[in-house]
């Protein structure tokens, strides 16, 4: 995304029967990064351009995930929100011309992948299928209309859902380039005031400190980069971009859950770490491509290395790809 060479990440899905319980910080004092559990292994979340998606298209990517066995969250970014109901590719301005898609083939994207996954899942493996959409404020919508339309969309695909073995939750891929604090504030409080329906934030934290509280990129602070993943909210968990091998990000993300912690008494809920390794494999990539356990592990150490962000575990990764 923002961290990559060509922008590579865009918008945001993924399942599990219930939702696992977020690692949350814990106040035990720590001198060093200590694992707490071992690596849990990894999930495969999607960009998905709606144009050329098919009905089999989703039932195979569902299929091919139940296979690997593992529970977990998968995320699906579909893109950007524009007017009427519609949504853009991952990966594009407002000036493309690729063809927009309904919102309502999202929802239908998901029917296919789930059954998909309940077909071919091996015992009870089962899936957590978060709907994703990005902060990009350049599709004429506010960001209170924008988050009300994808809430009323995730809230309906998941009452619609007709498998016990995938859950519905949503997904939000906010970015501070892609547009004001202002605009993903409107949209995440309009979200979480229209639906329960959880919600998991792969977010980025271009330009925060890693310690301290100087602003991030395009005038973000650490209150807002915190809000925006789910600060004050219980039905809102994090899974972060943790894409650089220097492990800079993950140390980002420690020191804004301590950020929550010393001025909200709110550090971070993670649900887990996001790599975008295979994509990388698919387009080119610098310094971003961390394996899913090396995204993991960064993660773990940066938040066991404070006695404020502390977590007992952390839960499953994923490793985002184009379809």
């Amino acid at each position: 995304m923002a961290t990559t060479t060509q922008r590579l990440l865009a918008t945001a899905l993924a399942t599990a029967l219930t939702l696992p319980a977020p690692a949350h910080a814990t106040t035990t004092p720590t001198t060093t990064p200590t694992h707490t559990t071992t690596y849990p292994g990894h999930t495969t979340s999607r960009y998905v351009p709606l144009g050329p998606a098919t009905a089999d298209h989703a039932r195979d990517a569902g299929c091919t995930e139940a296979r690997t066995g593992t529970n977990g969250v998968r995320i699906l970014f579909f893109g950007t929100q524009e007017t009427d109901h519609q949504l853009r590719e991952p990966g594009t301005s407002h000036a493309t011309t690729t063809p927009r898609a309904a919102t309502t083939k999202a929802a239908s994207y998901a029917h296919h992948w789930a059954q998909g996954f309940t077909d071919c899942r091996t015992g009870q493996t089962t899936a957590t299928l978060a709907l994703g959409v990005n902060n990009k404020d350049d599709g004429n919508l506010t960001g209170p209309t924008a988050g009300k339309q994808w809430a009323t969309l995730v809230h309906d695909a998941r009452q619609r859902s007709t498998t016990p073995a995938v859950t519905i939750t949503g997904a939000l891929d906010a970015e501070p380039a892609w547009s004001t604090p202002t605009w993903a504030r409107g949209w995440i409080d309009a979200y979480t005031k229209n639906t329960t329906t959880p919600l998991h934030t792969a977010n980025s934290a271009d330009g925060c400190p890693t310690t301290g509280t100087a602003h991030c990129n395009n005038n973000w602070t650490l209150a807002d980069v915190h809000h925006l993943a789910g600060g004050g909210r219980p039905t809102v968990h994090a899974l972060p971009q943790i894409y650089r091998t220097d492990g800079i990000q993950a140390r980002q993300w420690a020191n804004i859950s301590r950020w929550g912690h010393t001025h909200a008494n709110d550090p971070l809920r993670f649900a887990g770490a996001m790599s975008q390794h295979t994509a990388c494999q698919q387009r080119t990539c610098n310094n971003t491509d961390n394996t899913p356990r090396q995204a993991w592990t960064q993660l773990t150490d940066a938040l066991n290395a404070h006695a404020s962000t502390r977590i007992p575990a952390l839960d499953t990764a994923t490793d985002i790809r184009w379809p």
